[in-house]
């Protein structure tokens, strides 16, 4: 593993605006509710040829009425969970920066998080957050008390100081046990709207307590990357905040989240779509699926979450399923598990699909083979009308993942997108291409036929 670097200190002294600067771009949110950080949030970061694992991490809870800023009445409910966290994160770091707020001064709780940090025999720096003058660094000089060893003054926001401090950090970290190499785990995002069992899920899957689960809507606001191994492979789960509808998004702290989980989308070879069971298809699961169709080039399994808490019969689940299917019309190939997360009802077969729809995207049909089931095709249903001049001379897969064909005919423009389904349907019945939807491209060519 590469070293892990944690920034650890009270609500609101700039940890996530000091994580945002050292790994170059906004990944964790920020926002001047204390607070807002909840779930550990991680990401390489590279100085100076270095490069290590930093982790932002919630603000951590000491006692009741320790913290110099209001927390507003819903992230006061999450301070024993952020607690929880911080404290994780400091247990697996080889080094840890305890983030101040260089203007407010040394506080009862910078002392008592100091207190917890000298017993880990780590090395420690002191970061005094918020001195971007060059006068007021000289009051960086008072956090000495703190007994932890440097303190720098620093500007998480515009910059100045950072540089000094990540020069003392790489000096302390242990060499990395692991060469650059791209990571090639199958990465799996975790969507869904607010309060439909991710993170349960994600916990589930992994193992061990990596999110806050709560039953509060909107828990999880940061994409959070976990790896883990299965039989011998490992994944990346990434756990992403509730999405809601457009017109539903507030502005500030939950927009960020949004947009992240959008990015998350970019980067997942599977998705995991999450819906309530016991309120079926909602337009909040349709908008999302939407977006996963539109946007995505990932596989797709579709999980019935708290089935466990839906009144049933034999049947329901059939019932349930074409109703699904008629619904999601526009992804006709989606995958499909009832579970629950909550007590691992059928959560044993969602890694086996996983696999089994990503092999799928990568799938690869022979020429010979993929010429032969269209010209059949072609020959069973003409396209009909103005299309009927249409001659198909030639198709060749040209990509997977997801997998694409390209279709070398007279006129493109005469392909109608309901031919295309007609073909596409015909590939699908050779090549079920489980969960992964498939590109048609269709290009002029010149005047040849098939096989020739």
């Amino acid at each position: 593993m590469k070293p892990l670097v944690a920034l650890v200190g009270r609500p609101n002294v700039g940890k996530s605006t000091l994580f945002n600067r050292i790994v170059g771009r906004r990944m964790a949110v920020v926002s001047d509710v204390a607070g807002t950080t909840r779930d550990r949030l991680y990401s390489e970061a590279e100085w100076i040829d270095t490069s290590f694992m930093l982790v932002d991490t919630g603000g951590i809870e000491l006692d009741e009425g320790w913290n110099t800023e209001p927390l507003s009445e819903d992230s006061s409910r999450f301070m024993p969970e952020i607690r929880s966290q911080a404290q994780t994160a400091i247990e697996s770091a080889d080094a840890i920066i305890q983030v101040v707020d260089g203007q407010a001064g040394v506080t009862s709780a910078d002392r008592e998080v100091a207190e917890i940090l000298r017993r880990t025999k780590k090395p420690v720096f002191i970061a005094a957050n918020k001195l971007e003058s060059s006068k007021l660094k000289d009051d960086a000089f008072e956090f000495y008390e703190l007994g932890l060893g440097e303190v720098f003054a620093v500007s998480a926001l515009h910059g100045p100081g950072v540089a000094e401090l990540l020069d003392a950090l790489i000096e302390e970290l242990p060499p990395s046990d692991i060469s650059e190499e791209e990571d090639d785990t199958i990465k799996i995002a975790l969507l869904g709207k607010p309060n439909v069992g991710k993170s349960t899920l994600l916990n589930q899957l992994i193992g061990e307590q990596r999110a806050i689960v709560s039953p509060i809507a909107g828990t999880t606001r940061d994409a959070i990357d976990s790896k883990f191994r299965w039989q011998g492979k490992e994944f990346t789960l990434i756990d992403t905040a509730g999405i809601r509808r457009r017109g539903k998004i507030e502005q500030g702290v939950e927009k960020f989240s949004v947009l992240r989980s959008l990015k998350a989308l970019d980067r997942a070879d599977v998705v995991l779509l999450l819906i309530d069971g016991s309120q079926g298809l909602t337009a909040q699961d349709m908008h999302i699926a939407g977006m996963i169709s539109e946007e995505s080039k990932a596989g797709v399994i579709l999980l019935v979450n708290k089935w466990d808490a839906v009144d049933k019969d034999a049947f329901t689940i059939y019932d349930m399923t074409e109703r699904l299917r008629e619904e999601m019309v526009f992804m006709p190939y989606v995958e499909m598990l009832f579970i629950s997360a909550q007590n691992g009802q059928r959560v044993h077969k969602i890694m086996p699909l996983v696999e089994q729809v990503d092999e799928s995207r990568h799938h690869r049909v022979s020429t010979g083979e993929l010429n032969r089931i269209v010209r059949d095709a072609v020959a069973r249903h003409q396209p009909p009308g103005k299309a009927s001049k249409l001659k198909f001379f030639y198709v060749t897969q040209v990509g997977v993942a997801p997998p694409t064909f390209v279709f070398f005919v007279n006129n493109p423009e005469l392909v109608h997108f309901t031919y295309q389904r007609y073909l596409e349907n015909q590939i699908r019945q050779f090549f079920p291409f489980m969960g992964t939807q498939i590109k048609l491209i269709f290009r002029a060519r010149g005047e040849e036929r098939y096989g020739k």
